[in-house]
């Protein structure tokens, strides 16, 4: 089920599959930011990733010496959320856990996701509630699809990232999805990264440690822009398939696949969240568009 919040800027269509934004439109000019989820290329918008981010190693890992299987991202995204309210600028969609869930995932737990709008930006928030008698474990993340390029006649070579701080960083690469040991300069002190299909020829980009706590994707050739916080979030990845997708991923994570070292044991699995019973864990993003 489709649900549409809108105000007098933009138009935000949710599914309830995955709680996954399907469009982001500016109502100015009915231009769509979102990417349409052509399976050719890549047959989602922007998907929730709980709870796990990224692949972990054989696609299983172990808690408390049992062993569990879970496929990159995890089950969030294929799993039918609940509508829980309802305004004209707002929606919260609820997960929570049941048999069937807990065969993948031992845990109790309920997961909501908040998208408010406020002027050009959508503001997402995931809240993470502890609902076992145990402490829980998990990884949460975005993984959202932009158009890229926004305008017909642009080239992608147009585009580029620019970020709110100068940044030395070295992003690591990964191999068959699990994080190895090789990384590559990003940015060597500066805050703008040119955008070509040549950088995302070994999969995605992972970055780690940033000063910065929002990045646009902008063009030399028009104002279009998308720019995305993520104040507060570790990881972030950025991605686009090798074989000439019209599409960019910027994506904040709290939480990054395993390497290829990893011994399984979830609990100290790198990047991942602990959270105490009846806690409750919360972290937004946000994106704009003009």
């Amino acid at each position: 089920m489709l649900t549409i919040i809108e105000n007098e800027l933009i138009k935000v269509k949710i599914a309830s599959q995955g709680a996954e934004m399907t469009s982001l439109e500016l109502k100015e000019d009915n231009q769509e930011y979102l990417w349409k989820a052509d399976p050719r290329y890549w047959g989602r918008h922007a998907p929730v990733l709980f709870p796990i981010v990224g692949k972990v190693k054989n696609d299983q890992y172990k808690v408390d010496g049992e062993v569990f299987k879970l496929t990159q991202h995890g089950f969030a995204r294929d799993n039918e959320f609940e509508l829980v309210e309802q305004e004209e600028q707002r929606v919260v969609y609820r997960l929570t856990s049941s048999e069937e869930l807990l065969n993948k995932y031992p845990y109790q737990f309920e997961l909501e996701i908040e998208y408010k709008l406020v002027a050009n930006r959508v503001e997402v928030t995931y809240n993470v509630k502890n609902k076992d008698q145990k402490t829980i474990y998990f990884s949460i993340g975005a993984h959202p699809a932009f158009n890229w390029p926004l305008e017909e006649g642009e080239t992608k070579e147009d585009y580029y990232l620019d970020f709110e701080e100068n940044e030395k960083l070295r992003a690591s690469l990964l191999d068959e999805g699990l994080l190895s040991d090789t990384t590559i300069e990003f940015l060597a002190n500066n805050n703008s990264k040119p955008l070509a299909e040549e950088l995302f020829r070994n999969d995605a980009l992972i970055l780690k440690d940033l000063k910065s706590k929002s990045v646009s994707l902008k063009s030399k050739s028009s104002d279009r822009e998308v720019k995305v916080e993520f104040a507060g979030f570790p990881y972030m990845g950025i991605w686009s398939p090798p074989a000439g997708a019209p599409f960019i991923c910027i994506e904040p994570w709290y939480g990054v696949a395993d390497d290829k070292n990893s011994d399984g044991n979830f609990k100290t699995k790198e990047g991942i969240e602990v959270l105490q019973p009846e806690a409750e864990f919360s972290c937004t993003y946000s994106i704009s568009i003009k």
